[in-house]
């Protein structure tokens, strides 16, 4: 495992230029696209999305807030969204990767979802919207992803309302060393299998496995969103730790 320098940052366990690593990314999430939600559902057995509803009921959202999504791909966390702020609210997918947004918009107008939400291809580094224009913000399993986590988070907040809330859902760090030690052999393992078995593709599983493993853990990132001005910081461990939900408010 290289470690990154001012000019590197990490690519999984690899080290790479900074400017290199968006469109590395990108690539894995043009290639997982098509396939992004079954395997999240092969991976997780379904626990994704108990994880994601547990983000809704802990964001206090409310019948016409607006809400942006970041990293919101195929969607599953914007439905939900779309469902609790209603027709006078809005919801905003905001993803970098055209293909997954792509993925998000044809599978929202199947199921009908199309009134209150809007689609944007966006940067998290730097947001294009207005200061203190969103209730609520969340991001699902896509910060580890982000470069530049710090302004990431700086952004975040500059686009949150005074009283708004952030939500980061994320893998993270086990709480036992049993579980940590049967999750890396199932991340290592199993994880680049299934990715090769039902979506022909191990590489880009494999980078997600490692990505996980370079994301910070929860205290380090309770840590960053406070330094990027969230107060009230807290977090709650799903899952044994394996995913971590974050949430901090603007004042």
């Amino acid at each position: 495992m290289s470690e990154p320098t001012n000019n590197t940052t990490h690519f999984g366990f690899k080290s790479v230029p900074k400017e290199q690593k968006v469109a590395m990314v990108a690539d894995v999430f043009h290639s997982v696209a098509a396939k992004y939600d079954i395997m999240n559902d092969v991976m997780s057995m379904g626990i994704h999305r108990l994880w994601k509803r547990f983000t809704i009921d802990c964001s206090g959202v409310r019948a016409g807030q607006q809400v942006l999504d970041l990293a919101g791909g195929t969607g599953d966390i914007t439905a939900l969204f779309s469902k609790r702020v209603g027709p006078s609210g809005k919801v905003v997918l905001a993803d970098i990767n055209e293909s997954m947004l792509n993925v998000g918009r044809d599978k929202l107008r199947d199921l009908g979802l199309v009134n209150n939400i809007e689609f944007v291809q966006a940067n998290a580094e730097a947001l294009p919207f207005a200061d203190n224009s969103f209730d609520i913000v969340s991001i699902g399993f896509g910060l580890r992803n982000v470069t530049d986590k710090d302004a990431a988070l700086r952004s975040m907040f500059r686009v949150l309302k005074p009283g708004g809330r952030l939500l980061v859902l994320e893998f993270s760090k086990p709480e036992s060393e049993l579980l940590s030690k049967a999750y890396d052999l199932y991340s290592f393992r199993i994880l680049p299998f299934m990715g090769q078995l039902i979506a022909n593709d191990k590489e880009s599983y494999q980078y997600l496995a490692e990505s996980i493993r370079m994301h910070p853990d929860q205290e380090t990132l309770k840590q960053m969103m406070q330094d990027a001005g969230f107060q009230e910081v807290s977090y709650h461990n799903l899952t044994g730790g394996i995913v971590a939900l974050h949430r901090g408010y603007k004042f």
